[in-house]
């Protein structure tokens, strides 16, 4: 075969490789859709409880559903004391490394963990979906010399991620903003992540190694850490009226917008509004309207390049809403993870189901036909 004749997608950019009933996305119209479901009907009626289900089951639960599924998740969220054990092993580690080797360690101490079957991968999905988030916050606590707080019996998985921070219940309106981020991060489609857990999940591995898998990419800055670079780019400009200059400072360098721009959407990430109604409320709540304000006069600096595409996504307002819930800045990235291990799950599930080992071609443009020469004759 000859170089010409070779079509390079690099990135594997609009190639489809497999079918899905989950997420459907239209990057051109701005469009998310659960199973079927706007992400903008989910957002603002929806649970992520509810949504999960949606996701794992392919359908909206009744009430009699949701309440065992709620049931499911409070009676998942204790983990083994020796996964504790292993947290404190390695409590210096980034929150990212922690969390990967404490999901990975979850298998060990998981009674069906080489159980590829539907029904013991969607149980094992519900347990982890609990367990990454008293993970999380379980490390937290371990690195700050604090006392663990045992996770909730009683509230929600919002609620309770971040009681579990501090030992207090959140307000309301704290809780339905962060179960409101969990809910747009809990699937979007075939993301680096979502794909190489499918790429794991092919090799017929289970749940946990997929799972693991996709921690790991995630944790890589190209993909999980644009809410922490957003944080960190507020902290830059400082004050509104520093917005303008900011902007076109990065540019004229040739440098990135954090919180701009995304492979998929050509127009408005839909989950970006969302979180915007939400980080203006709590930015007033909290005596602290400087950083919304900060972040719309970024948006305005950037206006000219949305008829190039470049709109704010997610991300954008994620990082800022976490500041201001009091979470530390390198817990952004597995705040992802608790969110979307429903999406992953679902994932592996589906490529379970019609499974092909994933075994894409790499181009070869080396040399051939290399004389070997000893090694004592080499110069």
């Amino acid at each position: 075969m000859t170089q010409d004749s070779v079509k390079i997608h690099r990135g594997l950019v609009g190639v489809y490789f497999d079918r899905t009933k989950t997420t459907f996305i239209n990057g051109k119209e701005g469009v998310l859709e659960y199973c079927g479901y706007s992400i903008h009907d989910l957002a603002e009626n929806s649970t992520f409880e509810e949504t999960a289900y949606l996701l794992l089951n392919g359908k909206l639960p009744n009430q009699s559903e949701l309440s065992q599924f709620n049931t499911d998740l409070i009676n998942s969220r204790p983990v083994s004391s020796k996964i504790i054990d292993i947290i404190r092993s390695i409590k210096d580690a980034h929150p990212m490394d922690v969390l990967r080797t404490s999901v990975s360690a979850l298998s060990t101490f998981d009674e069906e963990a080489g159980d590829k079957s539907y029904e013991a991968t969607m149980r094992k999905g519900i347990r982890l979906t609990s367990q990454v988030p008293t993970i999380v916050m379980a490390h937290n606590a371990i690195r700050n010399n604090k006392e663990l707080i045992e996770p909730s019996k009683s509230l929600s998985h919002a609620a309770n991620f971040l009681y579990m921070l501090n030992g207090e219940t959140p307000s309301e309106s704290a809780s339905n903003l962060m179960d409101k981020d969990f809910i747009v991060h809990a699937d979007h489609g075939s993301n680096a992540s979502a794909f190489a857990a499918r790429v794991c999940a092919s090799t017929q591995a289970d749940l946990h190694s997929a799972i693991t898998t996709g921690i790991a990419v995630l944790s890589g800055p190209s993909h999980g850490g644009a809410a922490e670079n957003v944080m960190k780019m507020v902290k830059e400009v400082g004050s509104p009226d520093k917005a303008k200059d900011y902007v076109t400072n990065l540019l004229k360098s040739k440098q990135r917008i954090m919180g701009f721009g995304h492979r998929v959407y050509k127009s408005q990430d839909p989950r970006a509004g969302h979180l915007r109604e939400g980080v203006e409320k709590l930015s007033h709540e909290k005596g602290e309207p400087e950083w919304y304000e900060i972040l719309v006069a970024v948006m305005d600096a950037m206006k000219p390049y949305q008829r190039r595409g470049i709109n704010v996504n997610v991300d954008f307002f994620a990082g800022v809403i976490y500041h201001l819930l009091g979470i530390p800045t390198d817990l952004f990235v597995p705040i992802f993870a608790v969110g979307r291990i429903p999406g992953w799950t679902i994932q592996v599930l589906e490529q379970y189901e019609h499974n092909i080992l994933l075994r894409p071609l790499l181009e070869y443009t080396g040399e051939h036909q290399q004389k070997y020469i000893p090694i004592e004759e080499r110069k």
